[in-house]
Order: C-alpha cells, then sequence, then structure tokens
C-alpha cells in the first residue's frame, strides 16, 4: 500500500481549515465567557475516534518533526493507551486515559492536534449530510456557565461546524481522486493512528 503524503497545498489547505475553526472557537467561548484557565478536568483524556486519514498523515507531519527520543516516548505511551482502552472497552466502560500526546497537562503536538481536539468544549451546530440538525453542548463546565446565563440554553452562542467538515471531507476526496466512498472508512484514536504510522492508501472494497 502507498503511504499518504501529504502536498504543500494540501497542508496549507488543512491549516487554513484548522485556523477558521480556532477562530471560530475563540468568537464562541468568548460570548459565553468559557474559559480553561483554572478547569479541574482536563479534555485530553476524553475517549475520541477519528475518521479523516488527511487528518491522520497531517497528525504524522508533527510527529516526523520531533527527535527521535521524544517520538519513541510518544508511542511507547501510545501502547500503553491502546492496550488500557481495549481492558476498559472490554468491560462495557467508555475509557478515560489520558492521550499520549499529552505532556504534562499541555499537548506536545497542540499545532497538528486533531479536528475534535480542537472543537471540544464549546457549543456547536452542524447539519449533516442527511439534512439532519444537532447540536453539541460542549464539555461539563461549558454547560454550567450555559444553564446559567441563557434560557433556554439553546439561546447561547454556537459554533456551526458543517462548512468547515465539508472543506475537510473535500480534501479527503481528493486524496482519493473523488473516489473515497471505495475505501475503507478511519475509525481509531490518535494512539491507534500513532502505533500503526504513517497512513496508506487501502485497497479498495472491491478489491480486499
Amino acid at each position: 500500500m502507498k503511504e499518504i503524503t501529504l502536498s504543500p497545498e494540501v497542508t496549507k489547505e488543512i491549516t487554513a481549515i484548522y485556523q477558521a475553526m480556532q477562530e471560530g472557537y475563540d468568537q464562541i467561548s468568548g460570548e459565553v465567557g468559557l474559559t480553561c484557565e483554572g478547569c479541574p478536568d482536563n479534555c485530553c483524556d476524553s475517549y475520541f475516534l477519528h475518521h479523516t486519514y488527511s487528518e491522520w498523515a497531517y497528525l504524522w507531519q508533527g510527529l516526523h518533526q520531533l527527535d527521535p527520543e521524544k517520538l519513541e516516548q510518544i508511542i511507547s505511551r501510545a501502547n500503553e493507551y491502546i492496550a488500557q482502552s481495549a481492558e476498559a472497552l472490554a468491560k462495557g466502560n467508555r475509557p478515560q486515559i489520558m492521550c499520549p500526546l499529552n505532556d504534562n497537562g499541555l499537548c506536545g503536538l497542540y499545532h497538528h492536534r486533531m479536528l475534535v481536539c480542537r472543537m471540544h468544549g464549546i457549543p456547536a451546530t452542524l447539519t449533516r449530510p442527511d439534512g439532519q440538525s444537532m447540536r453539541f453542548p460542549g464539555c461539563f463546565r461549558c454547560q454550567e456557565i450555559v444553564k446559567e446565563k441563557y434560557k433556554p440554553e439553546t439561546d447561547a452562542p454556537a459554533m456551526n461546524r458543517s462548512q468547515l467538515f465539508r472543506q475537510l471531507a473535500a480534501v479527503e476526496s481528493r486524496l482519493f481522486e473523488e473516489r473515497r466512498h471505495l475505501y475503507p472508512r478511519v475509525k481509531k484514536t490518535i494512539a491507534e493512528m500513532i502505533v500503526e504510522g504513517p497512513p496508506a492508501i487501502p485497497l479498495p472494497h472491491c478489491e480486499r
């Protein structure tokens, strides 16, 4: 299988999408009054699955920039994460384990962190391809603030994720020459993406 490498143009496009996400996050968090300062929780122990080869490749762009010793430490933590999460899932529990990229409470690969990591916390909306609208209330601290400031709580400002998600989906589609639907979906934790190494273009469903 051929390793997926991002061209400078695609890298720039993903970076721009992430920047727009950051600006949207800052705007909504400012309007709501949400800040992570002094929070007793750390969202880096939340269990998320990620779904794009393009983000996986972008993550590895950042990992390749680390010195070998640092990368080895992250891979070791990622292996531990996979083992511990498998044990929790086998018991029917949702894993709550610190991300292997977390370094003393902060993301060690902040500029290459994933989409979900960038969006977590604030109220957000999303219109799915089938037209169904969804609303996400944000983290527990955000929900507490919203409950106190807004009645009804749906009056709170929310970031519309739809356009940015569509832009990222378009990048993903181009990576597969507009044949993305023929290939298996990604459904992995960051730890699995780290341990498995840079992504490769899998065989289409019809050739498996």
